[in-house]
């Protein structure tokens, strides 16, 4: 091997361990980029000549760096919008990058509502997901995903859950007068309940002793006439009446009692079914609701279905990346599912910069699903996935590069020396 020959051996040394550098150069100033995964330098011997038989080596040179894809720390930050990925996949993106249109993937879980209330990371792109229909049916293909402006409809009442004791030991009152309840009546209550259109009816409840064997209350619903369709205010109008049955014991035995309503400008006819508790009809102990004990009547429980629309306030993001829905009116629902993309080769992923990555025919197309179906991480809502760079390692490797790169710059003055002494050698 000539002295030119280690020349040159030495200079590769010098370019392959400079570009080595600023692999591990370029991991140091991403120390603290969210969701950047590491890259490792890797070195490839070259050969020369011969020398006998034996094939001599020709220097080195770098190879392509290998990224390094675990997980990095997960780190709260208290932002609903920050989600973190634990464990395999990448978030899904859509949109124009640095002039290129297309799909993107990302590790980066920083995501906030643009003014068209998409979901977007911090380059504008959208995140991909799938929608959420009302009845909770998930959409087959990942698009992007629209929350802002996400309205809640008014849903109409027909059901009203109540828990009372009748007071078995009250006179039986005169028959029941619509025009005059309080002084043909025994106990009253009320609730309010949700029209069609998401307004709030209020209905009085009226309880009558019956008396008789078995013992027998009546119930009667009224609402004010200016309520209902072709009612006059002040005016009460009766909706709906039913009986409550009691053994000796107080026990609801059972129970027939529904409310039928043409509320003003809302659909007509709206039924709200009364339920007083399990009855032994139905197979119940007859305690579980309502009562007829010798104690003062009340009501201890009144629950009624329905809810006026609302507007959304909040969201929750759940592990398995549902997107969840909060709302003024009290109602909570799903309303979409963030999609997670997996790769059978991430060694093939191509870097787009600012956290992005695309795919290329070396990593595979993409296999996008939801988070936690196969192989894909679950997801940490209000958290971060901190880059996975270890500053001591780097430290460490910089210094290892350094020793590297110093050697083969002896080697190559060595080999000027021995130059310069056989050029030395004719004078």
């Amino acid at each position: 091997m000539s002295i030119t020959n280690s020349l040159y051996i030495g200079i590769s040394g010098l370019a392959a361990h400079g570009d080595a550098i600023s692999v591990v150069g370029d991991n140091i100033a991403n120390a603290s980029t969210v969701g950047f995964k590491r890259a490792r330098a890797s070195f490839s011997d070259l050969l020369g000549g011969e020398l006998g038989a034996q094939r001599l080596g020709g220097g080195v040179r770098l190879g392509p760096s290998q990224t390094m894809w675990e997980q990095g720390s997960i780190t709260p930050t208290g932002n609903p919008m920050d989600v973190a990925i634990s464990g395999g996949g990448m978030f899904v993106v859509k949109g124009n990058h640095a002039g290129r249109p297309g799909q993107f993937y990302t590790r980066d879980g920083r995501f906030q509502l643009d003014d068209k209330g998409f979901v977007v990371n911090q380059q504008g792109l959208r995140l991909q997901g799938y929608t959420i229909d009302a009845k909770g049916n998930r959409g087959v293909s990942p698009g992007d995903l629209a929350l802002g402006g996400r309205q809640s409809p008014p849903v109409a009442s027909t059901l009203a859950t109540m828990s009372l004791n009748l007071d078995s030991s009250a006179p039986v009152p005169p028959p029941f007068d619509p025009a005059n309840p309080q002084a043909t009546s025994t106990y009253a209550t009320s609730i309010n309940v949700t029209d069609s259109t998401g307004a709030s009816r209020h209905v009085d409840l009226y309880f009558r002793n019956s008396g008789g064997s078995p013992a027998s209350w009546e119930v009667h619903a009224m609402a004010d006439g200016g309520d209902i369709s072709g009612g006059t205010k002040g005016t009460p109008v009766e909706l709906g009446a039913g009986t409550l049955t009691f053994d000796s014991d107080g026990k609801l035995v059972d129970q027939n009692v529904s409310i039928t309503a043409s509320f003003t400008g809302a659909t007509p006819g709206q039924t709200i079914a009364l339920d007083f508790g399990d009855d032994l009809a139905s197979g119940g102990t007859g305690l579980g609701g309502t009562t007829s004990f010798a104690s003062a009547s009340t009501v201890s429980a009144a629950d009624v279905d329905g809810h006026r629309s609302g507007s959304l306030t909040d969201i929750k993001i759940n592990d398995d990346g549902t997107i969840e829905g909060i709302f003024d009116n009290g109602e909570r629902r799903a309303l979409a599912k963030i999609a997670i993309a997996d790769f059978a080769s991430y060694e093939g992923l191509e870097r787009a910069g600012d956290g992005l990555v695309s795919a290329t025919t070396a990593s595979g197309a993409a296999l996008i699903d939801a988070a936690g179906t196969g192989g894909r991480g679950s997801l940490v809502s209000g958290a971060l996935e901190a880059s996975n760079v270890d500053l001591g390692t780097e430290l460490v490797t910089l210094i290892a590069y350094q020793r590297a790169f110093q050697a083969n710059a002896k080697t190559v003055t060595t080999a000027d020396e021995m130059m310069n002494d056989i050029n030395n050698l004719k004078r």
